[in-house]
């Protein structure tokens, strides 16, 4: 029985070691310092302050700026998750409908306007930090209204925060929800 415990435990030691220490230690060590923002939670700082996350959704209501996608975790980063409701439920498809009711009206929409669907759905997490570039655009007109700044302003600073698509080809463009709003914070009008 020793011949067979004495290997085994030095087995458990090792690999102990190897991948519950030296492995561990090896990628943090890698992801400080080859990508140190993305390893460290790509923090939003405002005047020295961490305001966020920019992995992260905020959920932002004033009128004075861009709102989020809706989320079914209110924006909690502790409890990400979807609403895990089908596409046909009837709770999902009314809660479409309030949401682009209500969208309609915050942004002063007729009430025949397409609305772009991740202005009225959730990401599969909760926690999605983009939208699209539709739905930032026809946020503009009311933050500029609200901020006292030309249309023209704002659209330029949703281009200016228009992130490609991934590898070029995958996905769409997307627009950073915290990154816009901390730039408006910073445009003066």
């Amino acid at each position: 029985m020793r011949r067979q415990l004495v290997p085994a435990l030095g087995m458990l030691v090792f690999f102990t070691m190897l991948t519950g220490v030296l492995y561990p230690l090896t990628v943090t060590g890698i992801g400080q310092a080859v990508f140190p923002d993305q390893a460290n939670g790509s923090l939003a700082r405002q005047d020295g302050t961490v305001v966020g996350s920019r992995l992260i959704a905020q959920g932002f209501t004033e009128p004075g700026y861009v709102h989020p996608r809706p989320s079914a975790v209110g924006y909690d980063p502790r409890d990400s998750g979807g609403a895990n409701l089908g596409a046909t439920n009837p709770d999902l498809l009314a809660a479409i409908d309030a949401r682009a009711k209500t969208y309609r009206e915050v942004n002063g929409l007729p009430t025949d306007h397409d609305v772009p669907v991740d202005a009225v759905t959730g990401s599969g997490s909760g926690l999605d930090p983009m939208i699209s570039v539709a739905n930032a655009t026809l946020q503009a007109p009311r933050v500029a209204r609200v901020r006292d700044l030309p249309v023209g302003r704002v659209l330029g600073l949703i281009e200016d925060h228009t992130a490609g698509r991934g590898l070029g080809f995958l996905g769409e463009e997307g627009v950073n929800v915290l990154d816009l709003n901390l730039a408006l914070d910073a445009t003066a009008g």
